[in-house]
């Protein structure tokens, strides 16, 4: 009989659930029980300082007076959180030069400030914007012009508010360290937002990517683990706020990312070795998380979609002390799924807890743990294939399983603990120690081959275990000085990171046939030979030191330098049945990586730049007598502009890139049967990436948003023995593109009411060989949602819908033999959404 389609939920499942679903009844209990502090919650839109404190008035039920002139030409950008009435109007006119003077119990009087320099400002608000209007007879007295200080424009308090809306964030730590404003940095660092992340709900780190030029994300399968392209160079390692995380066993662990603590996602493109080691040239990407709120707040999310998506996730923040010394925040989800292909399924429970202490306002100690446990289908979808008339078959049903539920279970570990200390106005000291443990187990049959005389579909069948430790720790000293009229922003730092691998494989006793048109599962001889084992375990010990300084010059020219010296040694055995382990040879590798760039702002609004970049990365290939082979490098040049408009709601940049990354494995022409019987490998090959990339995001108009983005890459082998010169690489769009936009009314009947959509294209692909090309594709999405505020409650219901034409087709080809594995389009799909927030 086939194979049951039938989800079981373990007892170790359900208790798993209980307690999750346990904590959020503990925190929503907590929440209602809280004693009401007179907040309420606000949602002012930017605007005219005028009309915005007259909808604060309305709200709040206060009596504001003062003279109409005191706010002409002043805007503020609004408004979005849990407040006192009293708090709000001073977030409203935080920067402005303006304060409130409290006259009664509810009337309040607006005044200059006498020294408006000299008000620090409060809240999570952007300081309001000041301009100088041109006098008309019937004003009167008019305002002395404001100056607000450049870098007071960046709050993170603001930014980190769960209800701020902002696509565009302006600064970044993943390209420098040192939470550099964007427009100041001489590199190409693009930020998505978690109000991105919200409209489009995202749940994979795939998802999220789309929104970034110049990347692409691969599915080898419908299950969670995919393959991340940076300017056309696969990458096996991701960053959680900077802390380094490798993937293991070609998995790219950053894939599995569950978004419930996810707060937004940096891309630094280019060679990112300065700061982070040995890395892939084409770029990183870091996963920043939330962190603890100084004001309450709590949040249910209700998800469900197409193929039996369901996904609860719960966010509690807030002070557990009542001075704010020590904060909290607690993320956790649930979610299971199925997929329109045949018997895939899978669940996955995850829980972040964080804790903060703050010593004092210059020393903060931070505490923080992940754990994720999953169950998903290791799916490996494929079609027979023509190898003589090289051409694909499709004539199977695209939903056919040939692996059966083959469910894998996967689990992951996180500790981190951080500290800073500000010493003085200058310089401040960071230190992270973090350890990450993943483990991963279950049986796989792989489709091998494809007899279509007999219509059957061999397996070969496999267990695997492995375990993927990660220690790290990195220390950062940071310099703000000035030296004869020239800003520094100095930098010094190091790391260590220990990898620790261990894979333990058994092979099936004999191959394992199944039928090609009517799947029977499991399928027999589906037994392991234990007499196939092979244990597979090595460690990676990685040391950097590494030197940055920024310097802004006169007439906004900004400079910035800095160099790393990395050593790495690797060691490991494999070890047969009833053998000793045999040891690999150790390798050991070094290497200085430069960086340095030019920024010029001719106006605050636009940015020249460009840089030069080196980097250091890992080679696999082996030499002659199993040597290994030097470690690849790799040399980039960039030049871009970079535009920020409409009060920094808006912004832009164009780039031009060309990377080229050497000492690639390629054949030995003087060792061509040496090594195994085969060619022996030298690490001579050259890979080229070039191109334009253009990214914009932000707020056109008030409630407008927009993403749009473009590259077009060509990535190609420059250099190599193996008959492929000139081929491109595999699975790279030569072009793709991306819009979305989403438009919510500020105001009227339909206030809180949102609608938006978008398109995902790319042109097509080759396999490795460029033997056989997979065509592009174009997807449309549309979105909705909308808000009511209750009270103190946020209430949102939303619906996506991806793949709106129920587009079908076959991309990632890559023929093998009498097969081919492939990627399916995934048919149309819903998303729904209910969230509350508190």
């Amino acid at each position: 009989m086939p194979q049951s389609n039938t989800f079981a939920v373990t007892k170790s499942t359900r208790l798993q659930l209980g307690m999750l679903l346990t904590t959020c009844v503990i925190l929503f209990t907590h929440t209602a029980a809280a004693e009401d502090s007179g907040e309420e919650q606000y949602h002012i839109p930017p605007q005219p300082l005028q009309s915005a404190i007259s909808q604060l008035s309305e709200q709040a039920d206060l009596q504001i007076s003062y003279p109409a002139e005191l706010t002409k030409g002043i805007t503020t950008p609004g408004l979005t959180g849990h407040y006192t009435a009293k708090e709000a109007l001073n977030k409203l006119l935080a920067g402005s030069g303006l304060t409130p003077r409290i006259t009664s119990t509810n009337a309040i009087t607006i005044e200059k400030t006498h020294n408006a320099r000299s008000q620090p400002e409060t809240g999570n608000v952007k300081p309001a914007a000041v301009t100088n209007p041109t006098p008309s007879p019937d004003d009167g007295v008019m305002l002395e012009k404001v100056t607000v200080e450049a870098d007071s424009a960046y709050d993170p308090e603001y930014y980190a508010d769960p209800y701020n809306k902002d696509y565009v964030i302006p600064n970044a730590t993943a390209g420098t360290k040192t939470d550099t404003p964007i427009m100041e940095t001489p590199l190409n660092v693009q930020v998505i937002s978690k109000q991105v992340l919200k409209d489009q709900q995202v749940i994979s780190l795939d998802k999220a990517l789309k929104n970034v030029s110049g990347v692409t994300v691969t599915k080898p399968g419908t299950d969670v683990d995919s393959e991340i392209y940076l300017r056309g160079f696969n990458t096996y390692t991701t960053f959680r706020n900077g802390f380094r995380m490798d993937g293991d066993g070609g998995v790219l662990p950053g894939s599995r990312q569950q978004f419930a603590n996810v707060e937004s996602v940096e891309v630094l493109k280019g060679p990112a070795a300065i700061l982070y080691g040995r890395v892939e040239p084409g770029g990183m990407v870091n996963i920043v998380t939330k962190q603890p709120l100084a004001n309450p707040y709590y949040a249910l999310n209700q998800q469900f979609g197409s193929y039996d998506l369901y996904r609860t996730s719960i966010d509690a923040s807030g002070p557990v002390t009542n001075d704010n010394t020590l904060l909290y925040r607690f993320n956790g989800s649930f979610q299971s799924s199925r997929s329109f292909r045949d018997l895939v399924q899978g669940e996955d429970v995850f829980l972040a807890p964080i804790l903060k202490w703050n010593i004092s306002p210059r020393t903060q100690v931070t505490l923080e743990m992940e754990y994720d446990h999953a169950m998903n289908s290791g799916d490996k979808p494929i079609l027979p294939f023509d190898s003589k008339r090289n051409r694909l078959i499709d004539n199977i049903l695209h939903t056919r399983n040939f692996t059966g539920v083959n469910l894998e279970e996967k689990d992951s570990y996180f500790v981190g603990l951080n500290w800073s200390h500000q010493f003085n106005d200058g310089w401040s000291v960071k230190h992270q120690v973090s350890f990450k443990r993943g483990e991963n187990l279950g049986t796989n049959p792989n489709p091998s081959s494809v007899n279509l005389a007999t219509r059957e579909v061999a397996r070969d069948i496999f267990y695997e275990r492995d375990l993927h430790d990660t220690i790290a720790t990195y220390l950062d000293l940071t310099g703000h000085f000035n030296t004869w009229g020239l800003e520094h922003t100095l930098l010094f730092g190091g790391d260590y990171y220990r990898v620790n691998f261990d894979a333990d494989v058994i092979n099936g006793a004999t191959s394992s046939t199944i039928s090609l048109d009517n799947p029977v599962h499991p399928g027999p001889n589906m037994s392991l030979d234990p007499a196939q084992n092979i244990d597979v375990f090595y460690n990676t010990d990685n040391y950097g030191l590494y030197f940055q300084d920024q310097i802004k010059l006169p007439y906004n020219i900004h400079v910035m330098g800095g160099l790393r010296y990395q050593y790495v040694h690797q060691a490991g055995a494999t070890k047969f049945p009833g053998q000793a382990p045999t040891p690999n040879d150790p390798q050991t590798d070094d290497a200085v990586t430069p960086r340095v760039g030019l920024l010029w702002q001719p106006q605050k609004w636009l940015s020249l730049y460009s840089n030069y970049a080196e980097n250091f990365g890992a080679n696999t290939g082996r030499g002659f007598l199993n040597k290994p082979l030097p470690p690849e490098s790799a040399q980039q040049w960039e030049v871009g502009a970079k535009t920020e408009l409409f009060d920094g709601r808006f912004r832009a940049s164009l780039a031009y890139y060309d990377l080229t990354k050497q000492n690639v494995a390629t054949n030995d022409p003087l060792r061509p049967t040496q090594c195994g019987g085969g060619s022996c490998s030298i690490a001579i090959g050259e890979v080229n990436s070039r191109g334009p990339e253009l990214d914009i995001q932000g707020e056109i108009l008030p409630g407008w948003n927009v993403i749009a983005t473009y590259a077009n890459q060509d990535v190609r082998i420059t250099k190599s023995n193996n008959g492929d010169l000139g081929n491109r690489v595999q699975f790279v769009p030569r072009n793709v593109a991306n819009f979305w936009t989403t438009y919510e009314f500020q105001q009227g009947d339909f206030k809180g009411l949102k609608f938006g959509g978008g398109i995902n294209m790319q042109d097509s692909v080759v396999n490795f060989d460029n033997t056989f090309k997979s065509p592009g594709y174009a997807l449309v999405g549309l979105m909705t949602s909308y808000s009511i505020d209750i009270g103190k409650t946020k209430i949102t219901a939303q619906l996506n819908i991806d793949n709106l034409l129920d587009k079908d087709y076959v991309t990632n080809i890559g023929p093998s033999g009498s097969l081919a594995y492939v990627a399916f389009s995934t048919p149309r799909t819903f998303m729904g959404q209910v969230s509350i927030q508190y």
